[in-house]
């Protein structure tokens, strides 16, 4: 286990490297001692810094709940992040690219709650009952910690959550089956990626779901009214400068951000 003066360092170095946009030497090489509860107790110190100079706490992601993400990240257990109010981009906006490190896009469904969620015991009804809304969007990931990570790298910087743009058409989930919600992934004119929702554990309310009983665990409820971004059901996009980056969710609508 890790001192809080390390685990403070360990925050000093992430922070800095998204400040610099300069991606930090992992943290499993600097702390070789480190564990998964100092990496979560890493992201909630950042988050509690950025939230005392000024952001709001909207919601939670949740990373690596899809065999695609795995594979690509060779990390093969989800972990989450908390989403701040300086996160959100409008849907279509234009952001600099050297706003980030190395900006990466996936396309995923955001659970908005009607009502709260506590663990433990959350399952897929209970999630199903608890949401308003669900509505298709785009999570910008931004490693501030060099390639190869571990999972202790990944949790500590947050499930490497930078930017969300909400857009499409929200739905009821009683209106249509999770599951089957597909989405086509563009770069530009070519499609990248392609995928079904089914590929988050299943049905991506399981990614909210095991979110709930994780944070549970630590006494932390999912809140009335946050959003939930529940694990990208394809593999990363990844972003250059002048790029635009579309996800076509057929019936549901579209969503899109453009890096300038």
């Amino acid at each position: 286990m890790m001192s809080p003066a390390q685990r403070d360092q360990a925050a000093d170095i992430l922070m800095k490297a998204e400040t610099e946009c300069v991606q930090a030497t992992l943290l499993s090489e600097t702390f070789p001692h480190i564990q998964i509860e100092d990496s979560y107790a890493i992201s909630s110190i950042v988050a509690q810094r950025k939230i005392a100079l000024g952001a709001k706490l909207i919601g939670h992601k949740v990373g690596l709940t899809s065999k695609a993400m795995q594979a690509s990240s060779k990390i093969d257990e989800p972990d989450y992040g908390h989403l701040l109010d300086n996160m959100l981009i409008a849907d279509g906006a234009k952001v600099p690219h050297n706003r980030f490190c190395k900006p990466r896009v996936e396309v995923e469904l955001a659970f908005v709650l009607g009502q709260a969620l506590k663990g433990p015991g959350i399952g897929l009804i209970d999630v199903l009952r608890a949401t308003e809304y669900v509505v298709p969007a785009l999570e910008i990931v931004d490693a501030r910690l060099v390639d190869q990570r571990k999972i202790f790298d990944t949790v500590a910087d947050n499930g490497a959550a930078s930017g969300l743009v909400l857009g499409g058409r929200p739905i009821k989930p009683s209106d249509v089956d999770l599951r089957w919600v597909s989405a086509l992934m563009y770069r530009n004119s070519d499609i990248e990626e392609t995928g079904v929702a089914a590929g988050v554990l299943g049905h991506p309310a399981l990614g909210v779901a095991w979110l709930a009983n994780k944070l549970g665990q630590h006494g932390v409820s999912l809140d009335e009214g946050h959003v939930v971004l529940s694990g990208s059901f394809t593999r990363v996009v990844f972003a250059q400068k002048g790029d635009t980056l579309f996800g076509d969710f057929g019936p549901l609508g579209s969503v899109c951000v453009q890096f300038v």
